[in-house]
Formats: structure tokens, C-alpha cells, sequence
């Protein structure tokens, strides 16, 4: 029996235990994981620096190594994430929908777990606590594979959460990690009947290999190619305000502003202030002909450009003459994560949020909210641009399926 099959049986095991585990026994966990990985945060921290030590080493883009890269306060982030969930409600029972037939049968569709996830993931070691966390509570164990760039600290992280998990009389199997050599990534994609869920979270690569080679169902998360539009009826102070913090708050995650579009009638007044807002920010502009000519260091943007997901500070930009054209921009390159309007009219805010067909569409406000903590979910899995099952940022009740349970007194179809 392969490495790969036998962690998958151990987690099928686990995930029977944990399936019929209380509320008070998954939230009892919880707290347990979240105090351990506040007493073992220096060994994790220290775990990190090697993982960090050999990224700079091998010539990793610092915006890659920000979302590699732990320390105490982001520890306690992830701590505070899994006592986050464990006041949550618990999704497994949930009647979802529940009636009387006229056999006089009571129908119910229920809340389950999925059973085992898969997750692969890139680079944050941050995912691995979150993905933790949810799993376990929405009653799923979970098998864990980080990428080989964090290696020593997903080990880390793993070992204390296993210790926790089984400290409350869950079995430590309800968290597995799984080796990072692509031959076991392979052998995890092909365990269909073990393993009944996939989530690949990461970079385009990685979650189209997931997709084009699982014999596993997959839940698709996408990259974040999102956009910014200054609206003719825009506030521009807010505007300026929601474009920076979008942009720059924290450029290497997937709800950055990526793109910005400006509408014609206020390009003028927007760029003359936005482009060195943005240069004092440290971001360098890809922009169309009109982008370049308002402004000093923008860089003439490719087709290429519109289309990408910088994940640093870098950011398209492009003057469209109505919302229309905005819209249609939207749809050629946006990847349906998040796309924001700016603007005062509530007729262009509904049209933008009618139009534009992504996750999460926002009315005055930042892209950065586009998050499983920030809308209240807890720590998320990730955040599916599919529209199968789960759509936008994935918390408890995405993580479960459903059954019906059907209650009858001795009825028989004729």
C-alpha cells in the first residue's frame, strides 16, 4: 500500500469519528489548536526562517516570500481564526429545506460532512491552520499538501494541531499532511473513493493541473484578477481611497486590485491625482494610450497586462468612455473574483452589479473585503470563481454536503 493510499484510509477513519463528534467536542478542539499554536510559536516561527532563508536564496519574488513569510503577530492571526470558528455555528444537522408529504412522509435535507478533503496549496503556511480549522469543525478531516517552499513550516504547524486535535480525544488523524513530491500529489489527484473532495488554492498553474488531472472532484478556486472602476458619478476622494487601499493594503493576495478603469468625464481629475498617489505608493502603472499620456513613469500596457494577476505592486489601467465599456472590459479579462464600483448613481450600481458576473461584485468599497474573516464565514478554504456548489469565499456550510433523511410510519409505493 502507497504513502499516499494509507494516509488517505487513516483519514476515512478519522473523518467516521469526527463526523459524529458534538459541537462542544469539534469547538473543544478548536480552542485547543488555537492555545497551542500560541505556546508553540516560536518553534514555528523558527521552522518558518527556513523555509523563508531558502526562498530569498533561491530568488523568490518578495512578494511571494510576504505570503510565505510568518511571524508572531500573524501566529496569533491564525490563532484567533480557529477560536473565530469555534464560535460559529455548527452547519452539520442544518435542516436545509424540510416538509411533509401528502404519503405523509417527513422529508429533510440535512447538512453532512463531505467525509476526507483534499487541499493543495501554495506557499502561505497560514492556509494550512485555516484549512485545518474548517474542516475539522464542518466535521471533514482533512489531508494537507503545501508546497515544497514551506515544507518545515506546514510541518510544524501540522504537528502541533495533531497533538491538539488528539488532546480532546479526537483522533490526530482528523489533520494529515501529505509529502510535497509531485508523484504523491499525482497519487493524492487519482484516490477517488478515498479522498471525495479536492481544493487547489493557489497560482493559475496549479489549479488548472488539479482540475485537467483529478479523477477526484474538485472545487475550483481562482486567481484574482480584480478591478477597480471610477464611475462619471464617482466620489473621487472616496475613489482614490478605496483605489489605494485595493491596490496596496496588501498587493501579494488574491482580492488586490489588479486593474483599474476610469471613466472618461472624470479621467482627467482622477488620474492627475491617482497616478502619484500610486508612485508614492510604489506601484508602477501598466496603462492604455490615454493612461500614459495623463501621467509621468506609467508604463505602456500590453494585452497581457489587462489580463494578469500581478500579486505585487504593479496595476493595469485603462479610461473607457461609458459603463458599458467598463462592463465589457470587466468581461474579457476580469477572473470573476472580485470587481468594484465607485460611484454616487444608484442606477450604474445596479447595472454594474446586474452586469458583471463575478463572486463578488462591491458598491464603494474595497476588493480587499472579498474574505471568508471579513464577511464573518471565519477563516476561509479559499475562494471558488466557479458556480457549482460553492461561489466566493468558502466557509462552513460550503464545506459540507447534504442528505435526506425521510421519516415515515410504515408507508409503501404502490
Amino acid at each position: 500500500m502507497s504513502e499516499i493510499i494509507e494516509l488517505a484510509r487513516r483519514a476515512r477513519v478519522a473523518s467516521y469519528a469526527l463526523a459524529e463528534a458534538s459541537r462542544a467536542t469539534k469547538d473543544a478542539a478548536l480552542h485547543a489548536m488555537a492555545a497551542a499554536l500560541r505556546a508553540n510559536t516560536d518553534t514555528i516561527v523558527e521552522a518558518n526562517a527556513v523555509d523563508v532563508a531558502a526562498a530569498r536564496e533561491a530568488g523568490t519574488p518578495e512578494s511571494t516570500v510576504d505570503r510565505l513569510a510568518l511571524n508572531p503577530s500573524r501566529v496569533d492571526g491564525m490563532a484567533a481564526g480557529l477560536e473565530q470558528l469555534a464560535g460559529l455555528a455548527d452547519p452539520i444537522g442544518e435542516v436545509v429545506r424540510g416538509y411533509t408529504l401528502p404519503n405523509g412522509l417527513e422529508l429533510r435535507q440535512v447538512r453532512v460532512p463531505f467525509g476526507v478533503v483534499g487541499i493543495i496549496y501554495e506557499a502561505r503556511p497560514n492556509v494550512t491552520a485555516d484549512a485545518a480549522g474548517i474542516c475539522l469543525k464542518s466535521g471533514n478531516a482533512v489531508l494537507l499538501r503545501g508546497s515544497s517552499s514551506a515544507a518545515a513550516s506546514n510541518e510544524a504547524i501540522i504537528a502541533v494541531l495533531r497533538d491538539a486535535a488528539e488532546s480532546t480525544g479526537l483522533p490526530a488523524d482528523v489533520v494529515q499532511g501529505v509529502p510535497t513530491d509531485r508523484a504523491a500529489v499525482k497519487e493524492l489527484m487519482q484516490a477517488r473513493g478515498l479522498v471525495d473532495v479536492l481544493i487547489p488554492r493557489g497560482g493559475a498553474g496549479l489549479i488548472q493541473t488539479v482540475v485537467s488531472e483529478s479523477s477526484v472532484p474538485v472545487i475550483e478556486t481562482g486567481v484574482g484578477n480584480c478591478h477597480v472602476y471610477i464611475d462619471a458619478d464617482a466620489d473621487l476622494d472616496l475613489g482614490l481611497e478605496i483605489l489605494l487601499n485595493s491596490k496596496t493594503q496588501r498587493p501579494s493576495v488574491c482580492n488586490a486590485a489588479e486593474s483599474l478603469l476610469v471613466h472618461s468625464a472624470v479621467a482627467d481629475e482622477f488620474l492627475a491625482r491617482a497616478l502619484p498617489a500610486l508612485a508614492q505608493a510604489g506601484v508602477t502603472v501598466h496603462g492604455d494610450p490615454k493612461v500614459v499620456a495623463a501621467g509621468k513613469g506609467v508604463v505602456e500596457a500590453t494585452e497581457e497586462d489587462f489580463g494578469t494577476e500581478y500579486n505585487s505592486l504593479d496595476l493595469s489601467a485603462a479610461v473607457v468612455d461609458s459603463l458599458e465599456d467598463a462592463v465589457q472590459h470587466i468581461r474579457r479579462y476580469s477572473s470573476g473574483h472580485t470587481d468594484a464600483i465607485i460611484t454616487r448613481s444608484q442606477a450604474a450600481a445596479r447595472r454594474f452589479t446586474t452586469a458583471v458576473d463575478s463572486a463578488a461584485v462591491v458598491v464603494n468599497a474595497s476588493t480587499r473585503f472579498t474574505d471568508g474573516g471579513e464577511f464573518g464565514f471565519g477563516a476561509e478554504i479559499g475562494i471558488s470563481t466557479q458556480k457549482l456548489h460553492a461561489r466566493g469565499p468558502m466557509g462552513l456550510p460550503e464545506m459540507t454536503s447534504t442528505k435526506y433523511v425521510v421519516t415515515g410510519e410504515g408507508q409503501i409505493r404502490t
